[in-house]
């Protein structure tokens, strides 16, 4: 055990193995192997690699999360996953992983493991692998988790807490990036009071190409602490802002990842149940240049633009803000003429 509050720390090897022998999730003699994963911020994650049953991800989440500016979440949204988890293994079957267990009071969630080989799509997508199929599936997945939301009525209720939305989305993405850009900063405003009062579609939260694993020619969808029933615009704008992050910084496949997002698009308004095409179309380009701005000037900014990019891409945004573009296609099409003018 850690002093961490009496809990275990999965990223010690040896607590974690007396910790799997203590609650029985593994005979008494068996021995796996562990290895921790890198990438989140807001969770320890270990690899438990079996050699009599299947492999395991286990995800325990922090209550301070890994960032360089201070950004704290309670770690019971762990629970939340949880139950994310169990609805989209049914509303999305064979794209997430299978629920393993969930422990409240440790506060760690267990899963299946992705079978190898697999690719991270933010990992493909940086290195210039670009698929216009795998954006059109992207967006199929996403229309169908929306349209779940109408399809299925316990699921307004069952996430209808937004607290970790608040935590994780609205504090550290929309209002801390309006604290620290003036000029945008009632438009940041106005667009949280907005989605606030949005309460139309079952939302993830935090989808994007970082949380996709590639197996198989299949997309994978992990991470859903931060699901609720919301805006569902917030889902188009936070997975979009990756698309056009990117296009700006690979210049050369830039046409190909605008390409994508547009694909992306076009397939989700296709797959997506039709009353809920209005309101997302309608709020869709607001929340994309947010969460673009977010992730220049938010408190998890993206990790591989430096700050003279952030910089000239947070001009950007403020350029489009001020444009107001009519619908996600005239976003798509003002920002790839932007960037011709800012790269020139």
């Amino acid at each position: 055990m850690t002093a961490e509050a009496g809990r275990v720390n999965i990223e010690d090897p040896a607590a974690l193995l007396g910790y799997l022998r203590d609650q029985a999730l593994i005979a008494p003699g068996e021995a796996p192997r562990f290895r921790n994963l890198a990438g989140g911020v807001s969770n320890r994650t270990a690899l438990v690699q079996r050699d009599a049953g299947d492999d395991w991800v286990l995800k325990q989440a922090l209550a301070k999360l890994r960032v360089e500016v201070d950004w704290f979440s309670a770690p019971e949204r762990i629970q939340r996953e949880a139950a994310g988890l169990r609805w989209l293994g049914e509303i999305i079957p064979g794209h997430v992983p299978q629920f393993v267990f969930a422990d409240e009071k440790q506060h760690i969630l267990g899963m299946s493991a992705v079978p190898q080989p697999h690719q991270n799509w933010k990992t493909a997508l940086l290195a210039g692998k670009t698929s216009v199929d795998q954006a059109r599936a992207f967006g199929r997945l996403l229309a169908t988790i929306h349209s779940a939301g109408v399809r299925i009525p316990e699921l307004s209720e069952e996430f209808a807490d937004r607290r970790f939305f608040e935590e994780l989305r609205l504090e550290p993405y929309y209002s801390y990036a309006g604290s620290q850009v003036a000029q945008a900063r009632s438009f940041m405003a106005q667009l949280i009071e907005d989605t606030r009062d949005r309460r139309l579609a079952l939302t993830h939260g935090d989808y994007s190409p970082k949380n996709v694993l590639i197996a198989g020619g299949k997309l994978i969808l992990l991470d859903f602490e931060v699901i609720h029933f919301g805006d569902p615009a917030f889902d188009i704008g936070f997975s979009f802002a990756h698309f056009l992050a990117k296009a700006y910084y690979l210049p050369r496949a830039r046409r190909a990842l605008l390409e994508m997002a547009r694909a992306y698009w076009r397939a989700y308004v296709q797959s997506l149940t039709p009353q809920l095409r209005a309101p997302v179309a309608e709020r869709a380009p607001r929340h994309s240049l947010a969460c673009l701005l977010a992730r220049m000037a938010g408190r998890s900014p993206l990790e591989y633009l430096d700050q003279r990019q952030r910089s000239e891409l947070t001009g950007v945004a403020l350029d489009l803000m001020n444009r107001e573009p009519k619908d996600m296609p005239d976003l798509i099409q003002q920002y790839e003429a932007r960037l011709g003018q800012a790269c020139e």
